[in-house]
C-alpha cells in the first residue's frame, strides 16, 4: 500500500442498526478498489470485516474492524462497527478516531434505533455525518419513506446529493445533483447519460435546496444565492465540504451493497466531499487545568491515541491507533502519557480485517495498527514528551448488566480470571470483580448477548462456566437495646478455658462496630478487652438471622469475670461470640441496598417507565424533560438493561448508583429467610 499524507486520507466510521448492511458495504468497497477479488456475504461467513468466529456464528458484527482501501489516489480507512446494542461500545471508539460517520439505513426498514443512537453519539463528538440508504434493489424498498423517517427521527438537515432513479419498483440508476448527470446501472457496468426528462424538475428542486444549505457556510456563496447567480461546480464542492465539517447539513446517498450498485459513486463522494483530517478541528491535550491545542499536521508534536485493542491468535495484542499530529516510522518510540512509559512501536501496519499490511511510515491523520505493545491499553495517548498531558477519555458506555460466573470444573477460578482479563483488554465495556462478601465472581457487560459471547470465548479457550444470578448484598442490624451475657467455660484436663463477658448492645448509625468498655473493679482485665472486640468483629460478617453482614451496632463491655489460670484471649473471643448471638433478641431487621436511578428516555415513554419503576418497588423523585429520577431497590434491577431496551425499543439509557441501605419489607425478608434456610 502507498503512503498517504493527511489531505489524501478519509477516515470513515460505518455506523448503523444491526442488519442494515455496513459490513456488506465495506465488502463492496473493498471489491471495487481491488483489495479483494470477490464479494463475500455475511450469511456465508466469508466477509473481510466479520472474521471472528463468534461473528461468523452469529452473523453480526461483534467488534469494530479496520479495512483500508485505495481509491482515486486517496486512502480510505473504513472502520466497520457493530450495530447490535450489546456490542455498541466499539462504536464509541470508532467515532473518536474517524472524521466522518457514514450511517447506513435499510431502504426497507429505515435507519431504526441504531441509526438514531449513532447520530446522537456523533453529535456529542461533533463528528460530521453522511447517510447511505442501502438495499435499494429490494422489492419493498421505499427510499422516500426512509428519508422522511430520517428527517422525523434523526435530523431535518439530511439532504440528498443524489436522486435514485426507480421505475416500476426497479432501481435503475442515480442522478448526481451537483454534476447534473445520470448514471444508469447496466449489468455490472455504469453508463453516464443525461438526466431523464421525468426527473428534471426533481433535480432542480433538490439543487435549489442544496444551494440554500451550502450558502450558509460562506458570505460569498450567500451573496451569490440571494442574487440568484448560479453556483459553479467548484462552489458546490468547497461549500459542500465546509457544510459537512460544520454539520450544516448531512448528505444522503443511495445504493445496494450486495448488488454493488451506487458503491463506486459513494467512494467518489467520500473522496470529493468528506473531510480530510486536515479539515477537522484541533484536538486538546489536557494536563490538570492546562490545555494544549494541536492541529493535524506532520510538523506538529506527536499526538496519537489507541481506540481499539484486538487479540490476535498469531501476533497477540494488536492496537488500532489514530495519529492526530506528527509522523511515525517503524521501530519508533512513543511516550504513553497515561501509563508514564515509553513504548517501542516496532512494525507499523494497516489492516483489512485480519490481513495485516506493513507500512514504513504514517503521516498525521492516518489510522494504523501496531502489535505487542507492553503497557498500552485502549484510550491511551501517545506523545513525544515525557509529560502527563492526555487526550480526553473516550466516553465508552458503562456496563450495567451483571451476572455471576462460576467454574464448571473445580479449581478453574484462576483460569476464568485470566481469560476475563484478556477479554477485558480487548473490550472496554466488559468489567469483572471478585466480590469477597458474597463469594462470587461478578461479570458486567451491556446485555445478555454480550455475556453470552464472553462465555463462548472462555469455552473456546478451554474454560467452561455456569452463569447465575448474583447474590444481593443485604445487611442486618438491630432495633432494640439489650443486655447480653456470654460465658465460655471448658475443662479438658490441664488448663481449662474461661471467659465471661456482659455486654450492652444498641443500634447506632455506623457501617462498622463501635466498641466501648466501662469496666469497674477489674472484672475483665484490660489486656482481654481487645480480644472481646476482636471476637465481636469476627461475628459481624456472619449475620444475626439471615447470614448477612451486620452494621449499625454499638457494643459496650460493662462487666464479666475471669480466672487467674484458665482465662485467655481465645476464651474471651469465644465469650464475645456467645454474647453476639443474643442479638436475635434485639429486634433484628434486614436492610436492602437502594440505588439512585436516572433514566434518559424520549418523553413518549415516560408513563411506561414510571409504571415499571413502581412495579420494582421504586419511588419516583423527579421528572424532567427526557429524564426520570428515582430510588429503586438494587435487588429489582438485575435485568433492567435488557428490560429498558425492550420498553423503549433501545432508545433508553440509565445510570444506577448505590445510595444507601433501608429496612426491607416483610415479603422480601420472608423470601430471603426462606432461601437461606
Amino acid at each position: 500500500m502507498n503512503i498517504y499524507t493527511g489531505e489524501k486520507i478519509r477516515n470513515v466510521a460505518l455506523l448503523a442498526h444491526s442488519k442494515a448492511g455496513k459490513t456488506s458495504l465495506a465488502e463492496a468497497m473493498l471489491f471495487n478498489t481491488g483489495a479483494i477479488s470477490r464479494i463475500g456475504k455475511t450469511e456465508d461467513g466469508n466477509t473481510v470485516c466479520d472474521y471472528d468466529s463468534e461473528e461468523v456464528k452469529r452473523v453480526i458484527s461483534i467488534r469494530s474492524s479496520l479495512a483500508a482501501v485505495e481509491y482515486a489516489n486517496h486512502k480510505i480507512n473504513l472502520v466497520d462497527t457493530p450495530g447490535y446494542f450489546d456490542f455498541i461500545g466499539d462504536m464509541y471508539g470508532a467515532i473518536s478516531a474517524c472524521d466522518i460517520g457514514l450511517i447506513v439505513a435499510s431502504g426497507k426498514s429505515g435507519a431504526k434505533v441504531g441509526g438514531e443512537i449513532a447520530f446522537k453519539q456523533a453529535e456529542k463528538a461533533g463528528l460530521p455525518v453522511m447517510f447511505f440508504i442501502n438495499k435499494m434493489d429490494h422489492e419493498n424498498c421505499d427510499h422516500a419513506k426512509v428519508l422522511a423517517g430520517i428527517h422525523e427521527n434523526i435530523t431535518p438537515k439530511a439532504l440528498p446529493l443524489q436522486i435514485p432513479i426507480v421505475r416500476d419498483g426497479k432501481f435503475e440508476g442515480l442522478i448526481d445533483i451537483i454534476d447534473s448527470a445520470a448514471y444508469m446501472f447496466e449489468n455490472d457496468k455504469v453508463r453516464k447519460t443525461d438526466v431523464p426528462d421525468d426527473y428534471y424538475a426533481e433535480l432542480q428542486n433538490a439543487k435549489a435546496e442544496l444551494c440554500e444549505a451550502i450558502a450558509e457556510t460562506d458570505e460569498a456563496l450567500m451573496d451569490k444565492f440571494f442574487s440568484e447567480e448560479p453556483f459553479t461546480v467548484e462552489d458546490f464542492i468547497s461549500g459542500t465540504r465546509k457544510a459537512i465539517v460544520e454539520r450544516t447539513f448531512f448528505p444522503v446517498t443511495y445504493g445496494s451493497a450486495t448488488k454493488n450498485m451506487g458503491v463506486d459513486a459513494l467512494l467518489n463522494i467520500l473522496t470529493r466531499y468528506a473531510p480530510s483530517p486536515l479539515d477537522m478541528p484541533v484536538v486538546k491535550l489536557c494536563e490538570g487545568d492546562s490545555v494544549t491545542e494541536i492541529a493535524c499536521g506532520d510538523d506538529n508534536p506527536l499526538c496519537a491515541r489507541v481506540f481499539k485493542t484486538i487479540s490476535d491468535s498469531f501476533v497477540g495484542k494488536v492496537s488500532l491507533v489514530r495519529l492526530y499530529a506528527g509522523t511515525l516510522s517503524k521501530n519508533a518510540s512513543a511516550y504513553n502519557a497515561n501509563r508514564a512509559v515509553a513504548e517501542k512501536l516496532g512494525s507499523l501496519m494497516t489492516m483489512r480485517g485480519k490481513e495485516k499490511v506493513e507500512i514504513d511510515k504514517v503521516h498525521a491523520g492516518d489510522i494504523f495498527a501496531v502489535a505487542k505493545l507492553g503497557s498500552t491499553k485502549t484510550g491511551d495517548t501517545f506523545t513525544t514528551q515525557v509529560k502527563a498531558a492526555t487526550l480526553e477519555a473516550i466516553p465508552f458506555p458503562t456496563p450495567l448488566y451483571t451476572m455471576a460466573f462460576e467454574p464448571k470444573a473445580k479449581g478453574d477460578e484462576d483460569k476464568i480470571a485470566a481469560g476475563l482479563a484478556k477479554l477485558a483488554e480487548e473490550d472496554t465495556t466488559l468489567k469483572y470483580e471478585s466480590n469477597s462478601e458474597i463469594r462470587q465472581l461478578l461479570v458486567s457487560g451491556l446485555g445478555d448477548q454480550h455475556l453470552d459471547v464472553v462465555v463462548s470465548r472462555l469455552k473456546a479457550s478451554g474454560t467452561e462456566v455456569n452463569v447465575v444470578q448474583p447474590k444481593v448484598t443485604y445487611r442486618e442490624t438491630i432495633t432494640k437495646k439489650i443486655q447480653a451475657e456470654g460465658k465460655h467455660k471448658k475443662q479438658s484436663g490441664g488448663h481449662g478455658q474461661y471467659g465471661h463477658v456482659k455486654m450492652e448492645f444498641e443500634p447506632c448509625d455506623s457501617e462498622t462496630l463501635i466498641f466501648e468498655e466501662k469496666i469497674f473493679g477489674g472484672s475483665v482485665p484490660k489486656n482481654y478487652h481487645p480480644a472481646v472486640e476482636k471476637g465481636l468483629l469476627e461475628m459481624m460478617p456472619e449475620g444475626i438471622q439471615a447470614g448477612y453482614k451486620v452494621v449499625g451496632i454499638k457494643a459496650t463491655l460493662y462487666d464479666g469475670s475471669y480466672h487467674d489460670v484458665d482465662s485467655s484471649e481465645m476464651a474471651f473471643k469465644m465469650a464475645a461470640h456467645l454474647a453476639f448471638k443474643e442479638l436475635v433478641n434485639a429486634g433484628p431487621i434486614l436492610l436492602e441496598p437502594i440505588g439512585h436511578l436516572e433514566v434518559l428516555i424520549p418523553d413518549e415513554y415516560t408513563g411506561d417507565i414510571m409504571g415499571d419503576i413502581n412495579k420494582r418497588r421504586g419511588r419516583v423523585l423527579g421528572i424532567e424533560p427526557g429524564k426520570i429520577i428515582a430510588e429503586v431497590p438494587m435487588s429489582e434491577m438485575n435485568k433492567y438493561a435488557i428490560e429498558l431496551r425492550s420498553i423503549t425499543q433501545g432508545r433508553g439509557e440509565y445510570s444506577l448508583d448505590f445510595e444507601r441501605y433501608e429496612q426491607a419489607p416483610p415479603q422480601v425478608v420472608q423470601k430471603v429467610m426462606s432461601e437461606n434456610k
